[in-house]
């Protein structure tokens, strides 16, 4: 009896002396991780200044331009992983107690346990990646902050300050310093019969146009060009129209999407010159072959990286509101950004969604958005070959019965028209709250609608097919009553 009960004591004392010690491991890294999330929250606030003072400012240096790029980049990718630092320990702490819930053995606690360290380990290789990334940025700001003090400082319009209502133009800050620069500065080609052409290439709904006129209304671009002349590039030679009325220098945006002649070009080119020494032209398309037509090297904008995708997403989704009061909603939103980015998600379909889902912050309504849109995705590219996203650039229909809760596809509207007066029309954020309010005819979809300039409307034509057959065809292509052009 005496030896049983020393064999229990013993087992006890041992329990408890190696509880101690976890327990004073786990205090050890717990304090190591509050201070690495501190560290990085400092730093963060101080590149997130630096930034927006040099978003305030005239930058002409070209390196200044590329260290900008570089330090957003590094923001960004430090704003994902502060997120998921705060939020990992309460998925982490979800996730053990549905498994001690489900299976109190042992073998099922142990493998929570393994699951979380493993996924500690993760998030802590992360931390300190990003922490790093960023006291190097920091480390070699020194010099940029200098230089940055003696660019000119840009003259703020109201509504530049209001990061949370929607108005205004996420990231491109180096992109935005470029374009500003070619404008700003005596940059003419040598020769008499030349004048500075800047391409602006990138995908369809990527945000070239927001770009363009978000610089076109800076005050010192308005004041060094007489005047702005928007241009379709089907119609170059309406430029005629105008010639008459302009003087002085001239900035002309001409959009493309399709490619134009060489002599077309050379035609068109050849008058502007004519018109006033100084003018510049800027194309803006998402075909590559057009960069042919550029005196400088394009800017091209690329599909937004994860990071700055999952910052806008969450910053439009939640506004005002403070994500730490929703930190499910805020799990659910990262997954909404990684279904995004993973489809080369356009700014329109991430301003749709948040516009959609800002209306309900409650965590069932979430999930069910992204549940209907994981088996839109899956629906389509079953259909189609390709995901919805592709579809809506190459302008074919995308099946939408998933949010409509009917068999019902869409086809984008080609032009910016006012196509509420000839049929009904719903927005996106009222179809997938309420089904119920679809109209029984074809209708009109309002996906979004941008609240900066040039504030397009982006709205599709929707149709019934019911008696469609899904084959893994397009759509048979029977005759559509009234679809806008």
């Amino acid at each position: 009896m005496e030896v049983a009960i020393s064999a229990v004591t013993g087992e006890l004392v041992s329990r408890f002396i190696s509880f101690l010690m976890n327990k004073h491991h786990s205090s050890r890294h717990a304090r190591s991780e509050e201070k690495m999330v501190e560290r990085l929250q400092q730093l963060l606030m101080r590149v997130h200044i630096i930034i927006e003072e040099a978003d305030a400012r005239y930058i002409t240096n070209s390196g200044m331009m590329m260290q900008l790029k570089m330090i957003s980049e590094a923001m960004y990718r430090g704003y994902s992983v502060l997120d998921n630092s705060r939020y990992q320990a309460l998925e982490d702490s979800a996730s053990f107690d549905e498994v001690s819930r489900s299976d109190s053995s042992s073998i099922g606690l142990h493998l929570a346990k393994r699951s979380r360290t493993t996924t500690d380990k993760a998030t802590r290789l992360k931390s300190h990646g990003a922490l790093e990334s960023l006291e190097s940025a920091v480390a070699n700001m020194k010099e940029f902050v200098v230089l940055l003090g003696g660019c000119e400082r840009m003259s703020r319009r109201p509504y530049d300050v209001y990061l949370y209502t929607g108005n205004f133009m996420f990231g491109r800050h180096a992109e935005k310093q470029k374009l500003l620069s070619f404008l700003l500065q005596h940059n003419e080609p040598p020769g008499d019969h030349a004048l500075p052409v800047l391409p602006v290439i990138g995908a369809a709904e990527i945000g070239k146009k927001t770009l363009v006129a978000h610089v076109c209304s800076d005050e010192r671009v308005r004041s060094h060009f007489s005047s702005i002349l928007h241009l379709n590039g089907d119609n170059l030679f309406r430029i005629l129209d105008y010639a008459k009325s302009m003087e002085g220098m001239v900035l002309i945006v001409v959009e493309f999407v399709s490619d134009v002649a060489d002599d077309d070009w050379k035609k068109f080119h050849s008058f502007v010159i004519t018109m006033s020494r100084g003018s510049k032209i800027i194309i803006v398309s998402k075909l590559q072959k057009l960069s042919r037509f550029g005196t400088v090297k394009p800017i091209s904008l690329s599909v937004l990286s994860y990071d700055e995708l999952r910052y806008l997403f969450k910053t439009l989704v939640f506004g005002s509101v403070d994500p730490a009061e929703h930190p499910r909603l805020v799990q659910i939103a990262d997954e909404f950004a990684k279904v995004l980015h993973n489809m080369q998600g356009s700014l329109v379909a991430t301003n749709t969604l948040a516009d959609a889902l800002k209306r309900n912050f409650d965590v069932q309504f979430w999930r069910c958005i992204l549940d209907k849109g994981l088996r839109m995705v899956k629906r389509n590219i079953s259909m189609y070959g390709v995901n919805p996203t592709m579809l809506v650039r190459q302008g074919q229909p995308v099946d939408i019965t998933d949010f409509s809760l009917h068999p019902l596809s869409m086809i984008r509207c080609k032009t910016n028209v006012s196509i509420k007066e000839e049929l009904p029309s719903v927005t996106f954020g009222e179809l997938v709250a309420d089904p119920r309010i679809r109209p029984k005819q074809d209708f009109i979809l309002v996906s979004w609608e941008s609240r900066i300039p040039p504030n397009n409307l982006f709205a599709h034509f929707v149709t019934n097919h019911a008696q469609d057959r899904y084959d893994g065809t397009t759509l048979p292509g029977r005759k559509r009553r009234g679809v806008p052009n």
